[in-house]
């Protein structure tokens, strides 16, 4: 189970979003499907400004392999919120992430979850050991960091 007492700053990066207008679902919220679609927008924003991954040309591509959230309240469009994101655990070949979405301004998470990347070779879809600029831009997202 995800952390129901997440807070902001338990958090090194955080990627603001805004919600869209066709995020909402008849229920007038946020739909649960669609914090998947922000957690791997955060996600994937870091490693491509941080990390240096090469999405469209690159060798390596990450592969959720597991994925999983709880959620504690509701957004809806339009809000804006921030996505936060930390390591909490680094392999050779995968990174699980925990990820949280706030509210603008707020310290206590509406939803927080986790997922799992495996890195591998493009060409063949076989793990491979993490590159050194993506390691190190993870390394920088675990607590101990």
């Amino acid at each position: 189970m995800a952390d129901a007492q997440a807070q902001r700053s338990d958090y090194r990066y955080l990627q603001p979003i805004t919600t869209r207008w066709h995020d909402n679902d008849i229920y007038g919220h946020v739909n649960n499907v669609t914090y998947y679609s922000y957690f791997d927008s955060a996600v994937n924003t870091y490693l491509i400004e941080v990390g240096g991954l090469d999405i469209h040309h690159g060798q390596v591509v990450g592969f959720v392999v597991s994925s999983s959230c709880d959620y504690f309240a509701s957004i809806a469009f339009p809000e804006r919120i921030e996505v936060g994101l930390r390591v909490a655990k680094l392999g050779n070949s995968s990174v699980q992430y925990e990820l949280a979405i706030f509210k603008d301004g707020e310290a206590h998470a509406c939803a927080a979850g986790r997922f799992v990347h495996v890195f591998v070779e493009r060409s063949s879809n076989r793990p491979l050991s993490i590159p050194d600029n993506l390691r190190a831009a993870l390394t920088a997202l675990l607590p101990s960091a």
